[in-house]
């Protein structure tokens, strides 16, 4: 995963008209180049994107923008577990976006040999479908950042408990 720069400068379709691309050389040598986002992402609106990351900022919520190896947008967050713990979680967009659903990632470090519930075989967190269906009229990265906060409670009661919580039960 290829992380992209957080300030300034996070969108970079901004600084692109018409598809351009702009080249920054310092003595000579070409040491970056700035293109606009719907040369990695074609089919996902820049406008929609832009304005998820507005909505996440006017929230207090601060993402870390990064390109996967396959080409698809990831806004990675730290989020507070119970205790003083940690977990950095991805959201990642996926090509077809918003019409296809994101898929979200968390390092929860080691869990052994113990299968953690409700997650896809690829590790993604099982979200949509079982606590909420994935609207893209309706739904957002803030929406999908909130439902992965109630799964990371919910996974922090299951491991206390040894059960997860039943759906409408808090944890």
């Amino acid at each position: 995963m290829t992380e992209l720069r957080s300030k300034p400068g996070e969108i970079f379709d901004r600084v692109a008209d018409d598809g351009e691309a702009f080249i920054i050389e310092k003595g000579g040598r070409r040491k970056a180049c700035l293109v606009p986002l719907s040369v990695f992402f074609p089919d996902v609106s820049p406008t929609r994107i832009a304005d998820e990351i507005d909505e996440l900022q006017k929230n207090g919520e601060t993402a870390r923008v990064a390109i996967t190896d396959q080409r698809e947008l990831a806004l990675r967050f730290t989020c507070d577990m119970p205790g003083d713990d940690a977990v950095e979680v991805s959201i990642v967009l996926p090509h077809g976006y918003p019409s296809t659903p994101p898929r979200v990632y968390a390092e929860l470090g080691n869990t052994g040999d113990v299968a953690v519930p409700h997650r896809w075989d690829d590790g993604a967190l099982c979200l949509y479908g079982v606590m909420s269906g994935w609207n893209p009229g309706r739904n957002t990265t803030l929406s999908t950042l909130r439902l992965t906060r109630q799964w990371l409670q919910h996974y922090a009661a299951w491991q206390r408990a040894g059960a997860w919580p039943k759906f409408g039960d808090r944890p």
